[in-house]
C-alpha cells in the first residue's frame, strides 16, 4: 500500500510543480559549479605547490653541484699535485731568505719519503702564509732517508703547455713513468703558462747572468699533469719567449742560452741538489758546459748530466766568442775535444759541446742502431760519437698504443686475428671522399704535417705510377691552419685525377679511417718521431712504403745490428726491399687467386698489428 502511494504521489508532483523541477535543476547547477570552482581552486593550490616543490628542488640541485664541484676540485688536486704545489713554496721560501739551503733540502726529503702524512697534514693548510707553513714543516722534519732519485729536466716543450715536436710528450711521458717509480722529477721551462694548476708567482727577487751584466727575471711554479713544474720569465729580454714560433729565429742561441743559464741560476738559489740535470736537444745542451765549467762546485758536486737527442737536423753552429753570453770561457772550450765543429773548425757546435760534457747520451730511435747512427746519421759528428761510444745509449720512441688502435673508434673495429672490419673501413673511406667503393681498388693513404716534410716531386711520379694501374690516393695534411703554399698548388695542378683526394685540415677522426681504409700508407720517412706513419700503417693492416722509393728496388738499409729493436728488425725485414710497384703486385695478386705466397704476404701484415 505504502509502495502504490509512493508512486502515486511522484508523478503527481512531477505533473503539478515544473518550477520546482527548475528550481532543483538550478540547485544541481549551482552546487556543480561551486564544485568546480573549489576544483579548480585545489588545482592552482596543487600548481603552486608543484611550482614551490620545483624551486625548491632546482636550489637544492644547485646546491648539490657546487658541493660537487667543490669536491671534485678539492678531488683534482691528486696527492701528487699537493706534494708539488708544497715543494714549490720550499723554493719560494729560499728566494725569500727565510730558511737556507741546506734547511729546505731537509724538507724536500721529509716531503718526498713522508708523502702520505703531508698531504694529510697541509691539504687544508696550503692557502696559508708562507710563516705557518714553515712551522708545520720544521715540526714534521725528521731528516727520513731520501728515496729514489731527484730528477730536474730542463726543456723547452712539454705536453701540453708547449708542443712543437716529438720532445713535448717525450719528456711528459717519462716524467710521468719516473715519478710511479718513487723518483722526484720536476721541469724548468720558458713562460706558457695554459693549462697550469696552483699556478702563483714567487714574490721574490731572481737574477740570472747573460751578456755581462745580471738580469730580473720572474718566477712562476704550477703542477701540470702531476708534474712540479717552474716557468722562468725574462724581464729585461721579455721579448724572448713572447714570439709567434717558438724555434726558427736569428737569435735562438741568445733565447735558449738565457734560459739554460738562468734555470742553472735558480737550481742553485733554490738551494736544490738534484741527482740528474735531464737536458734535450741543442736548445739546451750549452748546459753540459755551463755545468762543468761553472757551477758544479755550487753546492752540485754529486749531480750528473744526461742529454738526450731527439734530431740530429740542427746543431746550432755559432761564434765562438758568442759563448761568453752565458758566461762561459771561449779560449778554453774552442778546441777539437770540446766544442769546435768536426768540419766548420772557426765556429762553435752548441750540441757537440752537449754530447762531449753529458754523462749519459741518450739518442732516441725506433729504426737505427748504435753503429748505423754514428757512421751514417751523426751529421758530422761521427768521430764525437765515436770518443764517446760508451756512453751513448739508444731508445725507441713510444707509440699510443691506446689511441692507434684498430679495435676502437671505427665505423667496424677489427684486429690481428679477425681483419673483416678493414673492408667495411675501406667502403666507409671510399664513400666519405666519393671514390668509387670496390674491395678490388688499391687504396693508397699518405698523411704528413708540413708540405716541407715531402718531397713532391717524387709524390708526383708515385701518384702517376699508381694512376696508370687505377689507384686511389688519398692524401691529408694535419696543419693547425690551411696551407697556402705554391708548390703544393702546382703540384694538385697537376695530378687532377678523380681518383685522388687531398684533404688540407686536421681530422683526427678521418686519419684513423684513412690508416684503417688504406692497403698502403705513404711515409714521408721511417725515421718519424711525431707522426709514426710506419708504426700505424702496420698497425692497421697497412703496408708502409717510403715515398723516396717509388721505383727503387731497395727501399732502405737493412740494419742487422744485434741492438737493434725488434721493432726495427721486423720493419726492415718485411718492408725494407718492397717498392711501391712490389707493394701494388703483391695486394693484386692476393685479390685475383689465393695461393700460399698470398697467404704469407697476408700474414705478413697480421704480424705488424700483432708487434705493436
Amino acid at each position: 500500500m505504502m509502495r502504490s502511494m509512493a508512486y502515486l504521489k511522484y508523478p503527481h508532483k512531477r505533473e503539478s510543480d515544473p518550477d520546482t523541477k527548475q528550481s532543483e535543476i538550478w540547485q544541481l547547477f549551482s552546487e556543480a559549479q561551486r564544485n568546480i570552482l573549489h576544483l579548480n581552486k585545489q588545482r592552482l593550490m596543487a600548481v603552486e605547490e608543484l611550482k614551490k616543490a620545483k624551486r625548491e628542488k632546482e636550489i637544492l640541485l644547485d646546491r648539490i653541484e657546487k658541493l660537487e664541484e667543490e669536491t671534485q676540485a678539492d678531488a683534482g688536486k691528486d696527492k701528487l699535485s699537493i706534494l708539488w704545489e708544497l715543494l714549490l713554496r720550499i723554493d719560494s721560501m729560499v728566494l725569500k731568505d727565510m730558511i737556507d739551503t741546506g734547511e729546505a733540502s731537509d724538507f724536500r726529503r721529509v716531503v718526498m719519503s713522508s708523502n702520505a702524512m703531508v698531504v694529510d697534514v697541509f691539504f687544508d693548510i696550503m692557502q696559508r702564509e708562507d710563516v705557518e707553513l714553515l712551522a708545520e714543516l720544521r715540526h714534521l722534519s725528521n731528516k727520513n732517508r731520501k728515496n729514489g732519485f731527484h730528477i730536474v729536466h730542463i726543456c723547452t716543450e712539454m705536453v701540453p703547455v708547449v708542443s712543437v715536436g716529438s720532445l713535448a710528450s717525450y719528456v711528459t711521458g717519462l716524467s710521468h713513468a719516473l715519478q710511479r717509480q718513487g723518483n722526484l722529477v720536476e721541469q724548468y721551462a720558458s713562460l706558457e703558462l695554459d693549462e697550469v694548476q696552483g699556478l702563483r708567482e714567487i714574490e721574490a727577487e731572481f737574477y740570472s747572468y747573460f751578456n755581462g751584466r745580471f738580469c730580473g727575471n720572474r718566477i712562476w711554479t704550477g703542477v701540470v699533469h702531476g708534474i712540479g713544474v717552474t716557468f722562468i720569465q725574462p724581464i729585461l729580454y721579455s721579448t724572448f719567449f713572447t714570439r709567434e714560433r717558438l724555434y726558427g729565429y736569428p737569435d735562438d742561441f741568445e733565447r735558449f742560452s738565457y734560459f739554460s743559464r738562468a734555470s742553472l741560476d735558480y737550481i742553485v738559489k733554490s738551494g736544490k741538489r738534484p741527482d740528474v740535470l735531464h737536458i734535450h736537444n741543442w736548445e739546451t745542451a750549452i748546459i753540459g758546459p755551463l755545468f762543468w765549467e761553472v757551477f758544479v762546485k755550487q753546492g752540485l758536486e754529486h749531480t750528473r748530466i744526461m742529454l738526450t737527442c731527439h734530431d740530429f737536423g740542427s746543431l746550432c753552429l755559432e761564434q765562438p766568442d758568442k759563448l761568453a753570453l752565458c758566461g762561459l770561457d771561449s779560449s778554453r772550450l774552442h778546441r777539437p775535444d770540446r766544442l769546435q765543429d768536426n768540419n766548420k773548425g772557426h765556429l762553435a757546435n752548441i750540441l757537440k759541446g752537449g754530447i762531449v760534457y753529458s754523462n749519459k747520451v741518450v739518442i732516441m730511435s725506433s729504426i737505427y742502431s748504435k753503429a748505423s747512427i754514428i757512421h751514417s746519421l751523426s751529421h758530422g759528428l761521427e768521430s764525437t760519437f765515436s770518443l764517446h761510444e760508451d756512453k751513448l745509449l739508444i731508445a725507441p720512441y713510444g707509440f699510443d698504443k691506446f689511441t692507434w688502435d684498430p679495435s676502437k673508434f671505427l665505423p667496424e673495429n677489427y684486429s690481428a686475428d679477425n681483419m673483416k672490419g678493414k673492408a667495411v673501413c675501406k667502403a666507409a673511406l671510399q664513400q666519405h671522399l666519393g671514390l668509387t667503393e670496390h674491395d678490388s681498388v688499391i687504396l693508397v693513404g699518405c698523411i704528413f704535417s708540413e708540405v716541407s716534410d715531402v718531397d713532391l716531386e717524387n709524390l708526383k711520379e708515385v701518384v702517376l705510377i699508381g694512376s696508370r694501374r687505377d689507384v686511389q690516393f688519398v692524401f691529408m695534411r694535419l696543419g693547425k691552419v690551411p696551407c697556402k703554399s705554391t708548390s703544393l698548388d702546382s703540384f694538385l695542378a697537376e695530378i687532377k685525377d678523380e681518383n685522388v683526394r687531398f684533404i688540407d685540415k686536421c681530422d683526427e677522426a678521418l686519419s684513423h679511417l684513412i690508416f684503417a681504409g688504406s692497403d698502403i700508407i705513404l711515409c714521408p720517412s721511417f725515421h718519424d718521431p711525431i707522426l709514426q706513419a710506419p708504426l700505424k700503417a702496420m698497425r692497421y693492416g697497412a703496408a708502409p712504403i717510403a715515398i723516396t722509393s717509388f721505383g727503387k728496388k731497395i727501399r732502405s738499409v737493412v740494419d742487422h745490428d744485434f741492438q737493434s729493436t725488434k721493432l726495427s728488425q721486423f720493419l726492415n725485414t718485411t718492408f725494407a726491399y718492397l717498392s711501391l710497384n712490389q707493394a701494388l703486385d703483391e695486394i693484386e695478386q692476393f685479390h685475383a687467386v689465393e695461393s700460399e705466397d698470398n697467404e704469407c704476404n697476408k700474414e705478413r701484415l697480421l704480424m705488424g698489428c700483432r708487434v705493436l
